[in-house]
């Protein structure tokens, strides 16, 4: 806390730091300012009324300080108990969010986190559970392609013939394209048996390959991931807050036998707290 006292900022009893009083626009600088005179003592949260002052103090933050970390984490385009999973881009760009938080507090790398008061309130999956689910491959790697499949399954992504959005993959013998969260381009996975020959970026509108690529990364594509576990859990709480399924039960029966949580995300995400 120390650092703050350059800036004549005093912590409460409880250690928190209240800066009131910012005029509009200057938060960028205001932040930039608090960040420089906390060192590496880690990242920054600063809760925006909405998420359009989130993008702006985003742009106005590149122009202050470029050097500057900034992560974006953005509420649920969706709302509790919706029957409207949130967007492919919105949970991309909380996952990559929340890589990127996990970086910053392993290395107490300096940084803002520009959220609002709906994205923090969120319920997120424990950290422990985020990084089981990273995915690192280079060209030569012995990899079992079906085994990545199903893992592309009870990560959220959906198979389809084509790949074009976030989300997607597509298997065609011994190629798999996929287009991972916060990847600018889908990538092209060439397989010879079990072993990764080439990685590489293609366009999704002419599907015509654009780059070569020494290795990727893949994150999860969903907040909430299918295992056994989850899925008593689902069951147990299901029948807690709603009665026993009938066989009829759309909402029961889709959750199990199509795409993970497809369709009804919010609402299973709440019967899962």
């Amino acid at each position: 806390m120390t650092a703050f006292t350059k800036l004549g900022l005093k912590p409460d009893a409880r250690g928190h730091i209240v800066v009131d009083g910012v005029v509009d626009g200057y938060e960028a600088f205001a932040l930039a300012k608090v960040v420089a005179e906390a060192g590496a003592g880690g990242p920054v949260l600063f809760i925006a009324r909405d998420g359009q002052r989130i993008a702006d103090i985003e742009q106005v933050l590149g122009f202050v300080s470029p050097e500057l970390p900034v992560l974006q984490l953005p509420a649920w385009d969706c709302l509790p108990y919706d029957r409207v999973s949130p967007g492919a881009d919105t949970s991309a760009r909380r996952l990559s969010a929340l890589a990127g938080l996990a970086a910053m507090r392993q290395g107490k790398h300096p940084g803002v986190i520009l959220a609002t008061a709906n994205s923090v309130l969120q319920k997120l999956p424990p950290r422990e559970i985020l990084s089981k689910q990273l995915f690192l491959a280079k060209p030569g790697n012995r990899i079992d392609m079906n085994s990545l499949v199903q893992r592309l399954e009870s990560n959220g992504f959906e198979r389809v013939p084509t790949v074009r959005d976030v989300g997607e993959y597509a298997v065609r013998g011994g190629i798999l394209d996929l287009f991972a969260p916060g990847a600018e381009e889908p990538l092209r996975l060439d397989f010879f048996g079990d072993t990764l020959e080439t990685i590489r970026t293609f366009d999704p509108a002419s599907q015509r390959t654009s780059s070569q690529k020494t290795e990727f990364s893949m994150q999860p594509m969903s907040e909430i991931t299918l295992s056994p576990e989850i899925i008593s859990h689902f069951r147990t709480q299901y029948v807690l807050k709603f009665g026993a399924p009938s066989r009829d039960d759309a909402l029961y029966q889709s959750n199990f036998g199509g795409p993970p949580f497809r369709g009804h995300g919010a609402l299973v995400a709440v019967i899962l707290r």
